[in-house]
């Protein structure tokens, strides 16, 4: 069967993979090469997947994104998001994904904490949704945030005790989550079954209490999520 990768040609982003699983390692690297993407590397254990990004670096080749499961060999513990995190402190250009087989809040609140750009914590069921997870990939290599659904009802139910959630109305935080998951507005427009301007002026609320200004750019979205992580 014929795969149109027309409409992500464009977008073609170059991506390193970490995975200790011959299978799925494979089964990302062909998702992402069907749909025009470029796999530089693909590598088992946390360790590799460093000194992979640091002999790219020394190349002038740095990769747009890594994806990188949390658990990697030799304990099976933290070592992928471990190193996921020291990548994103040596090379802050380079956009970071991590799976995870089921939402683990520390580690996703530990990649989260620094910058905002160009980060996403997926669970693993979320690969077999294939348009998303590409789209995800793309948009984390873009600067964007991408976060599994289920990981944001966690991290945001776990803070719903901070006064800071309080000034928040229910409808608000439903929209804070839905962008959280990285939908532009008309997407939460769609979900929610409401204009664009009624998402637009939640929006505009949540910022206003999150005490976001317009100088922060862009990036407020992300900006939102995180200032419920740290409060």
């Amino acid at each position: 069967m014929d795969i149109d990768v027309g409409e992500d040609v464009a977008d073609a982003v170059r991506v390193v993979i970490a995975e200790d699983s011959v299978l799925l390692r494979e089964g990302l690297t062909r998702l992402l090469t069907d749909r025009g993407h470029e796999v530089v590397a693909g590598v088992g254990d946390g360790e590799a997947l460093v000194k992979t990004v640091a002999g790219l670096a020394g190349e002038n080749a740095l990769p747009d994104v890594v994806v990188a499961d949390v658990r990697m060999p030799p304990t099976h513990t933290d070592e992928g998001v471990r190193a996921a995190v020291r990548l994103r402190k040596e090379y802050p250009g380079i956009g970071v994904l991590v799976l995870s087989q089921y939402v683990e809040e520390q580690y996703a609140t530990e990649l989260l904490a620094g910058s905002s750009r160009g980060v996403g914590y997926l669970l693993k069921d979320r690969v077999a949704e294939v348009r998303e997870f590409v789209d995800a990939v793309v948009r984390v290599a873009r600067g964007g945030t991408a976060l599994d659904p289920e990981v944001v009802q966690q991290l945001l139910g776990r803070s719903r005790k901070q006064d800071v959630l309080a000034k928040l109305t229910p409808r608000e935080r439903e929209v804070l989550g839905l962008m959280a998951e990285g939908r532009t507005n008309s997407a939460v427009a769609k979900q929610l079954v409401v204009s664009d301007g009624a998402v637009e002026k939640h929006v505009s609320n949540i910022f206003l209490k999150l005490g976001l200004s317009p100088s922060d750019g862009d990036h407020r979205r992300v900006l939102a999520v995180l200032t419920y992580l740290n409060s």
